[in-house]
């Protein structure tokens, strides 16, 4: 059975309550939780060197190290696929007040540039709310 949670979303000022699935993450397999919620679009990064992000897009990633430092100055959230809460981007995360889920397999397959997620790091789980 799916996991599903309703929320609501100030989008362009407006309320909307959603319904969303669980896309990454389950009752059994969840990424481990930093930090708290946010709703916006989603930018895959396999390479540092080459990535730009807009200011507030959230970074999803295999894993980080200090090379991808300077992409948390403008990152709204963040979702890696390896890594625990003392990883590199957890710490990092938590030093720039961002949202973050850790651990969450197969993020960067999940997620399409653009999708816009959910980082809900109080409970380290991971949603698509739309294209």
């Amino acid at each position: 059975m799916q996991e599903s949670a309703k929320l609501t979303l100030k989008v362009n000022g407006a309320e909307q309550t959603v319904e969303l699935p669980v896309v990454v993450g389950s009752e059994n397999e969840r990424g481990i939780d930093i930090s708290s919620l946010l709703g916006k679009t989603g930018h895959v990064v396999l390479d540092p060197a080459q990535a730009r992000l807009m200011p507030g897009e959230i970074l999803v990633a295999p894993s980080t190290d200090p090379g991808w430092t300077p992409l948390f100055l403008t990152a709204g959230g963040l979702v890696m696929e390896m890594g625990g809460s003392m990883s590199h981007g957890a710490v990092v995360a938590r030093e720039y007040g961002i949202p973050a889920v850790v651990g969450a397999d197969r993020a960067t397959a999940a997620i399409a540039d653009g999708d816009v997620v959910v980082v809900d790091g109080d409970a380290g789980i991971v949603r698509i709310v739309g294209p």
